[in-house]
């Protein structure tokens, strides 16, 4: 064992370690709330999980499906749960304002909003921020937050003076700059314990067999995102008037949970996201809750109508329940699940 201690030292590397004493960027040892229960469970295999601290989680959609609001959502959580914390948003589409940060309850003291127009900028900036970060001592860092919305509207230096001499070549370039700039930010990330929200757009794939998304701007992304959630949505209605979204996410990548999972969240235009939406279902699906003719059967025997049971939910998803959904959850979500399907086998593989 001390031969091996005296390779580690011999590196240099001051975050190389024996990996019984942890791995230091890529270890996950804390999660940040999404502020819902089943989206933390699509990220990290339990309720009470989230996003991964150190990690990079890019969400994707086309135009309007909420992505800009999902991470206003998810910053919002962060602020919440730590009173001393500050969220860094690089903003690439002229869309956030201070009257729509403050709307959504989000501490606008503790929010810094970074204008950039190309990747090299965000990686400049970004990098810059992570290094004076670093340079703090780590008992006296307040957690930090990062995120970027939207990287498939950020141009690049070079496509930028093309404009300026009246070309109209596309900069064949982006991918590779926009992977070089994942390839940096993705271990000080880790070396920070900073977690880190992208944005992106997704585009219909041509020639495919069967309708599929993709995700624009290249492998970069794709490469450094600990997770890809992929967006859809439909519109939440009460009466006639539009109140919120239903949105559907699959995890179409991830390093912590099975892919290709899916879960429904509520995003309310008021209230954000709503914590206890989607639980229902999963009671139902696991028959922790169980169906009866119009009403929903509970543990203790009871009956109540689902409209019931989603207007009061602390009420009904007790600690017994919350215990039994986070077993059901971790058998459903994380790896190394020996119960899982044959059907579920086949499609990680594929």
């Amino acid at each position: 064992m001390s031969f091996i201690k005296d390779l580690v030292k011999a590196t240099g590397n001051e975050y190389a370690n024996i990996v019984s004493d942890g791995v230091a960027a890529g270890d996950v040892d804390s999660f940040v709330d999404t502020g819902s229960y089943v989206f933390n469970a699509l990220l990290s295999g339990s309720l009470y999980g989230g996003l991964p601290k150190n990690k990079i989680t890019a969400i994707a959609g086309e135009s309007a499906t909420g992505k800009t609001y999902f991470a206003l959502g998810m910053c919002k959580q962060f602020l919440d749960d730590n009173p001393d914390a500050a969220v860094i948003y690089f903003e690439s589409e002229s869309a956030i304002s201070k009257e729509m940060i403050e709307d959504r309850g989000i501490d606008s003291n503790r929010m810094v909003i970074v204008p950039v127009v190309t990747v090299q900028e965000f990686r400049k900036q970004a990098i810059s921020i992570l290094d004076k970060y670093l340079e703090t001592p780590e008992d006296k860092r307040p957690p930090m937050a990062m995120c970027l919305d939207s990287l498939g509207m950020l141009s690049t230096t070079k496509e930028i003076e093309d404009t300026a001499e009246g070309k109209e070549t596309r900069d064949m370039t982006r991918a590779q700059v926009v992977k070089g700039a994942f390839r940096v930010l993705t271990l000080k990330l880790g070396r920070a314990g900073v977690p880190m929200i992208v944005t992106n757009h997704t585009y219909d794939v041509i020639g495919s067999m069967f309708p599929q998304k993709e995700m624009g701007g290249g492998s970069g992304l794709k490469y450094a995102a600990s997770s890809i959630i992929y967006l859809s949505k439909k519109k939440e209605k009460e009466g006639t008037e539009v109140i919120g979204n239903i949105i559907h996410c699959k995890n179409a990548k991830s390093r912590l949970t099975v892919e290709n999972r899916m879960v429904d969240v509520r995003l309310n235009y008021e209230t954000g996201l709503d914590r206890y939406y989607g639980l229902l279902d999963l009671a139902l699906a696991s028959e922790i809750f169980k169906k009866s003719s119009t009403r929903v059967e509970l543990p203790n025997g009871k009956t109540e109508f689902a409209k019931t049971i989603n207007n009061n939910p602390e009420k009904f998803f007790t600690d017994d329940v919350m215990d039994r959904l986070e077993e059901v959850v971790r058998e459903y979500f994380k790896y190394g699940n020996t119960n899982r399907t044959d059907d579920t086998q086949e499609s990680d593989s594929e």
